[in-house]
């Protein structure tokens, strides 16, 4: 076991280090960062995380977000815009820190799938687009808006550094083709080697070609994050952007690696905690934000690492680095890191998905779209603010507009079905209008409860004679429908309406008998099933014993209604 940690943990190492320094340029950081955002982290969560191959550390979209949230701010100088970088690493982690505390893990439900999709579809383009300048050897306009990156790539394309270009494509088909002939091949290691290398016998530095030079060597400096007041509020959207989507790629890639491992099991909360704590001691190690890697993940995933000791092996290979391997890296060329980023964000973007919402789910595509629109023409936080604010909005439409069926009997048997469904199978009964109301009831959809039980009261006309409620989908009654549903009730039984309520679960039943609607339903109204409710109507027969013991138990015998959701 300690075997696949060690081969697992170093081979994730070597991709860590490499991956490290480009992602470190996403964030306009010194490529130093990048490696100490792969050190200390990576040990906090090795000792704190539910995960045994996850592996924590840099990543592009992480890196993206903190340039384009600090990339607003007034920095002045390459020492306050580092400040301020540290300082976004110990403000995310304790905002993870307290959600994980508190248990609210499940906070990252409300970012849905299209919104993420959206989200990093998009900034993996504004990423790619950002390392054009690094692959073409140009100066660019630092921005995250599609619009103005296409504008200056446009303008600039004359001035391409054609053997800058050359380098950086060759490096990009060659990682391509390293993966294609076996993917356990190390193809970035190997893309690095050669790039270095060739620009090592070469000096094509000195006609242009820009190289990483000198790489600061020795551990980071320890030191409390520091920042300006004045800025303090400018970075509380950035960090909870950060915070949330940090927190959402790691525990979607912790998930997906469980399914496949039956020996523990990920919890939320913990991995908030442990995710938390990392960004926070990092950040006094000058760490950057970090979070999960999925293909560094994967490579400890498939190299059979079965504990956190493969990540410790992993950060072993960062801290040598560190401490004596810099030099090496002193050739490697720009334009070969850019190729590296260019190849691993270019998996991020998701074709297939939104084509399959457009032809299964429009609403939910437009979150997608909307998001994805967004992010890239006004900013990352912004796209990923308002598109999780329209599928909040979304939800809310739906639960305020639920489906709401009529039931009839299919002939033949004693089930009551939807008789738009199944139209030509259902027998109807002029004299009973059956409604099945699929969503809670509350102050939300009250008002529109109200009005399809009038239409459908209306459309039955004078023939009507009882009103069956099937509650079997309502999970739960607020005071303000509880308040309709008695005035509604109360006016149709004056009007000689019978009432009856069919498969109410136990907490609803709490809620009816804790106030006046049992009392204007009646007790001997309330039925287990709608069958049951429809032959007491037909052949004017009572309850069973055993049917009165069920509809009538209840928890709740005062006030106002408490909830037992595990009761039925």
């Amino acid at each position: 076991m300690l075997w696949n940690d060690a081969i697992s943990g170093t081979t994730a190492g070597i991709l860590a280090i490499a991956q490290g320094m480009a992602y470190a340029m996403i964030a306009g950081l010194p490529t130093v960062f990048g490696l100490y955002a792969a050190l200390t982290p990576q040990i906090i969560y090795a000792f704190m995380g539910t995960s045994r191959q996850l592996s924590i550390g840099p990543v592009a979209m992480d890196s993206l977000i903190v340039a384009a949230g600090i990339g607003t701010l007034q920095i002045v100088g390459v020492e306050q815009y580092i400040a301020a970088a540290v300082f976004l690493a110990f403000f995310v982690g304790s905002i993870q820190l307290l959600l994980g505390v508190f248990k609210l893990g499940f906070l990252v439900n409300f970012l849905s799938k299209p919104v993420l999709s959206g989200f990093t579809s998009a900034a993996a383009i504004i990423i790619g687009l950002s390392q054009l300048k690094h692959i073409l050897g140009i100066d660019l306009v630092q921005t995250n808006q599609i619009h103005i990156l296409l504008s200056e790539v446009v303008s600039n394309v004359s001035k391409t550094h054609l053997l800058s270009f050359g380098l950086g494509v060759v490096g990009i088909i060659l990682i391509k083709i390293f993966g294609k002939i076996n993917k356990k091949i190390p193809a970035i290691l190997l893309v690095v080697v050669l790039g270095t290398l060739l620009l090592y016998f070469t000096q094509w530095q000195l006609i242009g070609i820009k190289i990483v030079g000198d790489i600061p060597h020795g551990l980071p400096n320890l030191s409390s994050p520091s920042f300006d007041k004045n800025q303090f509020t400018e970075l509380i959207p950035v960090a909870i952007t950060l915070a949330m989507v940090g927190f959402t790629e790691a525990i979607s890639i912790a998930k997906s690696i469980e399914e496949r491992h039956t020996e523990y099991e990920v919890d939320p909360n913990q991995e908030l905690i442990a995710l938390g704590s990392a960004n926070i001691v990092g950040s006094f190690a000058q760490s950057y934000p970090t979070t999960a890697s999925f293909s560094r993940s994967a490579i400890q995933d498939q190299g059979g690492a079965k504990s956190g000791i493969a990540s410790l092996f992993s950060a072993g290979l960062v801290l040598l680095t560190l401490l004596f391997l810099t030099p090496l890296f002193y050739y490697l060329p720009i334009p070969i890191l850019a190729a590296i980023i260019l190849v691993s964000v270019f998996g991020l973007i998701d074709f297939n998905y939104p084509l399959k919402l457009w032809r299964k789910n429009r609403e939910e595509f437009i979150s997608f779209i909307f998001t994805f629109i967004i992010t890239m023409t006004v900013g990352i936080p912004q796209g990923i603010l308002f598109g999780t604010l329209i599928s909040l909005l979304t939800m809310i439409y739906r639960t305020s507009n639920p489906h709401i069926a009529v039931l009839g009997r299919i002939k033949g048997t004693q089930y009551y079905k939807n008789i738009i469904r199944f139209e030509n199978e259902i027998e109807i009964d002029e004299r009973i209008l059956i409604l099945r109301f699929d969503s809670q009831l509350f102050f939300g959809n009250k008002d529109f409860f109200k009005k399809e039980f009038t239409k459908q009261i209306k459309r039955k006309g004078n023939t009507l004679e009882i009103v069956i409620l099937n509650a079997e989908t309502i999970n739960y009654i607020d005071s303000s429908a509880l308040s309709m549903l008695e005035k509604i009730f109360d006016d149709r039984k004056k009007q000689g309406l019978k009432i009856m309520i069919a498969g109410a679960t136990g907490p609803v039943r709490d809620i009816i008998f804790s106030h006046d609607l049992i009392q204007i339903i009646g007790k001997e109204n309330l039925f287990i099933k709608t069958s049951e409710a429809v032959t007491a109507f037909l052949e004017g027969t009572t309850t069973s014993a055993a049917q009165k013991k069920i509809t009538l138990q209840s928890q709740t015998k005062t006030n106002f209604p408490q909830t037992h959701s595990n009761k039925k």
